[in-house]
């Protein structure tokens, strides 16, 4: 994560050759896709852990972050991981510990939802989905 997108973009703009062609990969925190028996709960763990971070939703500002740095030619395309096994476990739960501190949710809420993941990794039904941008342009 970068804490000035801008300021990079205008750095790499300045040591690209002019033609050449800069590319950027990301995540859009904010539009992480799990499945729940609890959605509201879910939706709440998702934006306190986005919130964490800087820019969480900058990836779905690559197109216009290139525009305005001078690039042209700017393509954006999305593709989506999609997780369904136990490799994921951890990740939730730290998402779920991240909202707990936050205080966007409770202990028990916290430990209600990591367990129905965990049921769910267990049974084989974990779904989590990661939508990746992919952004390129030229200089």
């Amino acid at each position: 994560m970068l804490p000035e997108p801008s300021v990079a973009l205008a750095e790499a703009r300045r040591v690209l050759a002019p033609g050449g062609r800069i590319v950027l990969v990301g995540q859009d925190w904010d539009t992480l896709v799990i499945d729940s028996d609890q959605p509201d709960l879910t939706r709440r763990i998702v934006h306190a852990r986005a919130d964490t971070l800087p820019h969480p939703c900058v990836a779905r500002a690559y197109r216009n972050l290139l525009l305005d740095s001078g690039f042209h030619d700017v393509e954006v395309e999305v593709h989506t991981a999609i997780f369904t096994n136990a490799t994921m476990q951890p990740l939730l739960t730290g998402h779920a510990a991240a909202a707990r501190r936050t205080g966007a949710i409770s202990v028990e809420e916290g430990e209600s939802w990591v367990g129905e993941q965990t049921r769910r990794a267990a049974a084989g039904r974990l779904m989590f989905a990661v939508p990746m941008f992919l952004a390129a342009a030229t200089r």
